[in-house]
């Protein structure tokens, strides 16, 4: 099997990747309306918590689609997938340790650690989408941390909406694959 077969199954399986990015969209939303109207602090822990489940509730949509909804036990992109994922609650931590001090950066830091992670999926998919949407996230956040913090306050939503956009793309993107299951 070489890489592009692989990455074909990850494709096929995930249908292009879009329901990560729909479901993302809601919880950057949700949380940043939290940090508006609750606090801050409620907000950190809305998209901590609310980013664990990300990948369940995406399942939760492909299994309601015709086809395979995962990859199969002892797939070859099983463990970059587990180890790409792992990589956002323990950035948040630090994100969120950051927003204790300076509670407007807390999405800003959180939108360049989430994005860094898209990049790995460009490996993952083979899909170069990933790589626009990884940039735009990285971008949103640094403009939030160094050039206009103000933004900071709002960047939640906004990143929410970057998600939002990239979530048709991915999905057409992925169609031909996933409808030769």
């Amino acid at each position: 099997m070489t890489i592009t077969d692989v990455q074909a199954d990850v494709r096929r399986a995930y249908r292009g990747g879009f329901s990560g990015p729909l479901i993302s969209a809601i919880v950057w939303a949700v949380a940043n309306t939290i940090y508006l109207l609750v606090s801050p602090g409620a907000a950190m822990a809305a998209l901590f918590f609310g980013g664990m489940l990300i990948f369940p509730l995406s399942a939760v949509i492909l299994k309601t689609m015709p086809g395979r909804s995962s990859l199969p036990k002892g797939h070859a992109s099983s463990a970059l997938a587990m180890q790409s994922a792992f990589t956002v609650p323990v950035g948040l931590l630090v994100a969120i340790a950051l927003g204790t001090y300076e509670p407007v950066l807390f999405f800003p830091a959180s939108l360049l650690i989430v994005g860094a992670h898209y990049f790995v999926f460009v490996t993952l998919y083979g899909t170069k989408t990933f790589a626009l949407l990884g940039g735009a996230l990285v971008v949103l956040g640094a403009i939030g941390m160094y050039f206009v913090p103000a933004i900071g306050a709002v960047s939640g939503w906004i990143g929410g909406a970057v998600f939002l956009a990239f979530t048709p793309f991915l999905f057409g993107k992925a169609q031909g694959d996933w409808a030769r299951q």
